[in-house]
């Protein structure tokens, strides 16, 4: 739904993902555009029933993917030295490097392992300009709109006067590496497969044979939570998506303004079980139009649970492009996206810290995650050099609860709490509701939606952005939500009042 990060993937769906309480499997993901690397899919899925959409004729354009990896050369952590870094980092995507990058700056040790530390993520990541700008990264955006449009139906929408971007990814990577670099961080190429805690550091042992120390572990893989522990029933719900990058003969859209949403669903007029089922679950386009002739699209399922299985993701996507006469001529890459949304946090506090996706940072209402990750990445790193850097000397499990306390404050758990409460009601809405529902939010103050799309907004401060929606909404829709979102309030209620310093 908005901007935090969409993540994408190219994984495969399970068939079991109902009541799914296990580890995902290794990857990364989320959605712009959500936190995931491109890769062949395996042909077997460990643990899980796992099946590919049947071929099509837009999957026949899908091309062999390319890994593209940055040229400059790493310095690489010497295991021979037997050194002990202040803090190891597992994974490097755009939270793990955020993080190496500040706490090298104020000169503490950190070692990088990831088992392709120079691959430049493949993902398609979309954000607002302004988040970016506020970071400092907007010489990071390749493409900007002047704004966004919503399509509600086939006669009302939504002008988004917010700018919008999209992410050079190599640019990112590269800017981050570099400074990684120039500050010390040294890499190590491989797959952590274990860690053992002592009293006052922790040791990984990686796939190659190779141990490293460290007086700090951060967990930053993304959903396939390598080191970061649960211990409640998972079940989310799952964000389902499928986006190409294609050369187009035309399309119909306004190069100058990105879709965000379009909930139409004329094209489905001629495919009466696509439309029952979108009826029910209904999935969006989003759409970032780089030019006349080529052009990012995404059909997308905001949540569900179960998620919606891609085969028909892609089957409705292949009716709305033929419906609005777009031709596609050739597809550079394409993008399978699952992500788990809301579900419970870690267990907080433990040794292991946690960033971006392994540590529950996924928008739970809206499946993003970027934005607010590297946002998050300065309170990590501060808190991480503060407890470092401390003349008391610390166990590891003073210096880990320190950290998880910084990164998930009592605010920021009663916020998490209400967009999960959003999320509950989204999942029992059908395609009339969902759009009632976008029609009050986007007529809102740009401050509410704006401040929830980007987490900006805390639990006092949802309460009047829930009663300035409810004002909002149609006495149809009010009626909907009060019968809807009854037992997800009730929940919530629940939770904020267990959940205490």
């Amino acid at each position: 739904m908005g901007s935090l990060l969409r993540i994408h993937n190219k994984i495969e769906f399970w068939s079991n993902i109902h009541g799914f309480s296990e580890k995902l499997p290794n990857f990364r993901c989320s959605k712009l555009k959500k936190h995931h690397y491109f890769s062949k899919p395996p042909k077997k899925c460990p643990k899980f029933d796992c099946f590919r959409a049947k071929s099509s004729t837009l999957l026949d354009f899908v091309p062999e993917i390319k890994k593209e990896k940055l040229e400059f050369e790493l310095p690489l952590y010497d295991p021979s030295e037997g050194m002990l870094v202040d803090l190891a980092i597992v994974g490097s995507g755009p939270a793990g490097l955020a993080v190496a990058q500040q706490v090298s700056e104020a000169g503490l040790s950190v070692c990088s392992i990831d088992p392709s530390p120079k691959l430049i993520w493949p993902n398609n990541y979309g954000v607002w300009v302004d988040e970016f700008e506020a970071m400092d990264l907007l010489d990071c955006l390749d493409t900007t709109w002047a704004g966004a449009v919503v399509y509600i139906d086939e006669n009302s929408r939504k002008e988004l006067g917010r700018p919008y971007g999209r992410v050079n990814r190599k640019q990112l990577k590269s800017k981050m590496m570099q400074k990684c670099i120039l500050n010390g961080v040294r890499f190590h190429q491989a797959k952590v497969v274990n860690v053992v805690h002592e009293e006052s550091k922790s040791v990984l042992i990686c796939n190659d044979g190779v141990r490293i120390q460290a007086s700090v572990v951060l967990d930053a893989t993304g959903f396939s939570r390598c080191l970061v522990e649960y211990d409640k029933p998972y079940n989310p719900g799952y964000q389902v998506a499928y986006g190409i990058v294609a050369e187009v003969e035309e399309h119909p859209f306004d190069v100058d303004k990105m879709v965000f949403m379009d909930w139409r669903d004329s094209h489905l007029e001629k495919f009466p079980e696509l439309k029952m089922k979108n009826e029910k679950i209904p999935t969006f386009l989003y759409a970032m139009p780089f030019s006349k002739d080529r052009i990012f699209l995404e059909e997308t399922s905001l949540v569900a649970r179960p998620g919606v299985p891609m085969e028909d993701i892609q089957r409705r996507m292949e009716a709305r492009l033929k419906h609005l006469g777009i031709r596609v001529k050739n597809i550079e890459e394409d993008e399978r996206c699952v992500i788990p949304m809301g579900g419970p946090l870690p267990v907080i506090p433990q040794r292991v810290v946690g960033i971006g996706g392994t540590a529950g940072m996924v928008h739970p209402s809206t499946g993003y995650m970027v934005a607010r990750t590297l946002a998050a990445a300065p309170i990590v790193a501060n808190a991480i050099v503060r407890y470092l850097g401390s003349e008391k000397s610390r166990s590891g499990i003073e210096l880990s609860t320190g950290v998880w306390k910084d990164l998930w404050p009592i605010e920021r758990r009663r916020q998490r709490e209400f967009f999960c409460f959003g999320m509950d009601i989204l999942l029992k809405l059908d395609l009339p509701g969902t759009r009632k529902f976008f029609d009050a939010f986007f007529d809102l103050e740009p401050r509410y939606w704006h401040g929830f799309l980007s987490s900006r907004l805390f639990l006092p401060e949802l309460l009047v952005f829930g009663l300035s929606l409810f004002g909002h909404a149609s006495n149809s829709s009010r009626v909907e939500i009060m019968a809807k979102g009854t037992l997800p309030l009730i929940n919530m209620i629940n939770n904020l009042v267990k959940d205490t310093d």
